[in-house]
């Protein structure tokens, strides 16, 4: 099926956490995607739209801390990257709640890139930062 994404270090960030947890999110839009496709039973589709909200919080959530750690300087900029992804992920949840049929595969694949852009863009910025502060964590270690 096209409409898939196969996971890809390119979308990692090189904090193995972050990175599981970025794979489990590609491969709920995955099987949301092969649901609505094969024309899945409603109640799950909706249930999966939920953990995929859910989920996309915990990811979020786990990637400010850990850049708060670190005192990573543009996190402000970049939470707010986050709440417009879950704001439009909410807005997606509220718009099958009144009938699943609402959802169109065309709305989950924007979601999806939305957030393999986000991967692709914005996260990246980070990388340079977190491997700078892993090295000096390292030759402090070794004191």
């Amino acid at each position: 099926m096209t409409n898939i994404i196969e996971w890809d270090k390119k979308y990692g960030v090189d904090v193995p956490e972050l990175d599981q947890c970025r794979k489990q999110l590609m491969e709920m839009f995955n099987r949301l995607i092969e649901m609505k496709t094969k024309k899945g039973d409603a109640k799950d589709v909706v249930n999966l739209v939920t953990e995929i909200n859910d989920f996309s919080k915990i990811l979020f959530s786990k990637e400010e801390k850990v850049l708060g750690q670190k005192g990573y300087p543009d996190l402000d900029i970049h939470s707010k990257s986050h709440r417009r992804f879950v704001k439009k992920a909410l807005g997606l949840r509220r718009e099958i709640a009144e009938d699943v049929e609402n959802l169109l595969v065309e709305d989950i694949l924007e979601l999806r890139n939305l957030l393999v852009t986000h991967f692709e863009s914005s996260d990246t910025q980070f990388i340079p930062f977190l491997r700078i502060h892993r090295y000096v964590d390292e030759c402090e270690n070794k004191k």
